[in-house]
């Protein structure tokens, strides 16, 4: 998994930059994760859950994607590509919205292992620190 942190001189954030095939990475770190240190422990907490076998499998739905951790690996997918993912009031995606009926981006899911998940995230846990 090829990635490079960078500083946005626009905005002030730190952005995530990485290779086609983990593409959706970078801005699921930038929106789901952000500079939040509680969140970033609470993940690193259910990763650690897993790795004992507390847990077999963790969702973690955001507001614009989902975690999936598991012992063999972490996948990442924008809620929009899910099948099944409701709107605000409760209801299916219009049958217009779904995958059947519109090309999204062909990067919307990625993968890796766990201990790659980890050090990702503690990388950039690092870089984001340094921006405050």
């Amino acid at each position: 998994m090829e990635y490079e942190f960078v500083h946005d001189a626009i905005t002030g954030e730190a952005r995530a930059i990485f290779s086609l095939e983990h593409e959706v990475i970078g801005p699921w770190l930038e929106v789901e994760l952000g500079n939040d240190a509680d969140k970033l422990n609470e993940l690193l907490s259910k990763i650690d859950d897993v790795e004992a076998g507390k847990s077999h499998e963790i969702p973690i739905i955001g507001s614009e994607y989902t975690v999936i951790l598991s012992r063999d690996e972490v996948s990442i997918q924008t809620n929009v590509s899910m099948n099944g993912i409701l709107d605000d009031n409760g209801e299916g995606l219009p049958e217009m919205l779904t995958d059947d009926h519109i090309h999204l981006d062909q990067n919307e899911l990625a993968g890796c292992g766990l201990d790659d998940f980890r050090d990702l995230l503690l990388s950039w846990q690092e870089f984001s620190r340094g921006l405050r």
